[in-house]
Formats: structure tokens, C-alpha cells, sequence
């Protein structure tokens, strides 16, 4: 099971907002689909959901065209920044249609998930602030059942408890039935810890298709004293500084040297700092 886009293109008149995209979604894994504004993860997530239409390319759901196909869609749900319900509906009441149009769809479960984000079901769409209008949606993705879920910035306008919250019922849940998340965000560093393949799209061409573990082994970060790190940085490519009293950390491409002083500490690549130098035509210093 897979769902696989090929030379994807998307033109809007004479903009190009995806340009001959290819690249798969495997079974049961988390994707981070990472990019800047207008890089073109949106437009992506929409076509592959049918809500627009490509230009040309071809897309494949468990090797079934997409378009205009119930069967293929089905299988897959999209939380978007953009709420599609209607204004009027009550949050119970949507619970009860999307069992409709979703099957497995589990109430019970988003009941619970309503009382721990203390989201009032009787509701009305509208009288909901950013924060609930997100909950609402993410209880849904949560409980939707479907093989693959897409969400595009899913924790807009929630605060730092709930945006914990649902990470935590994510990651439940995926362990406990594996699916295929793939998350649209810019909050690189909340999700950098258990995304297990990352996509960066850049002016709407896919630059990085990779495991997390691959990606984060194109550079580190080494720290000690200013003195020490400048020292050692002197003929290295860097990518980001953050300086702290007499402390200093570096953010290194490449491999460390292998005789690297013990008076300096390395770790890890900073995944937002190689983030921002790959999607950056400027010098990040």
C-alpha cells in the first residue's frame, strides 16, 4: 500500500506551484512535508485529495488513479487550515456525518477526545475560536480510521498543553495500529523527534526525500567555550551560531573530525537550523 505521485505539475495561470513532482507515500510510516510559505505542501495535500486539480503528472492510491475515483479517496482524510463544515453545525452533529462518510469512523473515541481537550460538543461551528476550530478537526483526524492522514499545520492557534496533548494521541495512536501521517507544519522542531522521513519542498520541487536519521547526519552541532569553537569552525561551512555568556554552539555541514578536541562537545544536527539552509538562497549565519 503506497500512494505515488509522478512528474506531478501544477500551474496557476503563469505561476508554478508545483513543478514535475515524484515521490511516494509508504505504508504505516510519518512523513514531515516541510517548506516555506507558498513552497507549494498545501497545493500538494489538495491535489492528491482531489479538492484541485493537477495539470499534468499522474497520482496512485494503493495503484488506483485518484481521480474521480470514491474508492481511492476513501481511503484518505485532510485536515486543512481551511474549515470545510458548516458554520452552523454543531460539533455532535459532524461527528455523526463524518460516521456517515467514513465508516470506521470511531464517536465513542471522539467523545473522550472532546472531554480531554474540553471541547464543548453542543457547539456550533462558528462560536468556535482558532484554537477549538483546530481541536475539532485534529479529534477527527484522530478518530477517522483511515489508512492515510494528511495534516496541513494541524496545531494552528493551540497552546502549548494542547498542542502536547495531541502529539501524545498521536503518537498512542499510531503505536498501538500503525497508519500514514504525513504532517504539513512549520513547527519543525515539535515534530523533529518522531517524524521518521521528511520532504522539503522548495518553490515547488521536492530538494530532500530522506529518513530523518540521513538528513540529520549531513551536519552537527559542536559547543564549548567561544575561543575553542571559533577556533575549530575556522575552515568548516556553518549554518547557524548561538552564543550564551562565554558558551557558544555551532551548526556544522559535514562530518566532525575525528580528532576533534575534548574541550568541545558534538552533537546532533539542529533539523530547523538545515531546514533553513536548505531553503535559503541567502548565507544563514
Amino acid at each position: 500500500m503506497s500512494i505515488e505521485i509522478k512528474n506531478l505539475t501544477k500551474n496557476f495561470g503563469n505561476v508554478t506551484a508545483l513543478d514535475n513532482v515524484s515521490l511516494s507515500f509508504e505504508n504505516n510510516k510519518i512523513y514531515g512535508l516541510l517548506g516555506r510559505n507558498g513552497a507549494g505542501k498545501s497545493t500538494l495535500l489538495n491535489i492528491i485529495t482531489n479538492r484541485v486539480f493537477k495539470t499534468s503528472g499522474e497520482i496512485l492510491i494503493d495503484n488506483e488513479k485518484h481521480e474521480e475515483n470514491d474508492n481511492a479517496i476513501s481511503k484518505i482524510y485532510l485536515m486543512s487550515e481551511k474549515t470545510l463544515y458548516p458554520r452552523d453545525m454543531k460539533i455532535k452533529d459532524i461527528f455523526k456525518w463524518s460516521k456517515r462518510f467514513y465508516p470506521d469512523f470511531d464517536t465513542e473515541r471522539a467523545y473522550e477526545l472532546s472531554k480531554m481537550f474540553e471541547l464543548n460538543t453542543n457547539k456550533k461551528v462558528k462560536a468556535l475560536s482558532t484554537g477549538f476550530t483546530s481541536i475539532f478537526k485534529l479529534i477527527i483526524a484522530l478518530c477517522v480510521n483511515t489508512p492515510y492522514v494528511f495534516l496541513d499545520e494541524p496545531v494552528l492557534g493551540l497552546d502549548a498543553n494542547n498542542r502536547e496533548l495531541f502529539y501524545k494521541l498521536l503518537i498512542e495512536k499510531y503505536s498501538e495500529k500503525p497508519f500514514t501521517v504525513i504532517i504539513s507544519t512549520h513547527l519543525i522542531e515539535e515534530i523533529s523527534s518522531f517524524i521518521e522521513n521528511a520532504i522539503i519542498i522548495d518553490s515547488g520541487k521536492v530538494i530532500v526525500n530522506t529518513t530523518r536519521e540521513e538528513l540529520l547526519q549531513s551536519g552537527y552541532s559542536v559547543s564549548g567555550k567561544i575561543c575553542d569553537v571559533n577556533n575549530y569552525i575556522s575552515d568548516k561551512e556553518i549554518i547557524g551560531e548561538d552564543t550564551f555568556g562565554g558558551l557558544k554552539t555551532a551548526y556544522v555541514m559535514g562530518k566532525p573530525d575525528t580528532d576533534i578536541s575534548e574541550n568541545l562537545e558534538v552533537t546532533s544536527m539542529d533539523l530547523q537550523k538545515l531546514f533553513v539552509k536548505l531553503t535559503n538562497t541567502k548565507e544563514v549565519k
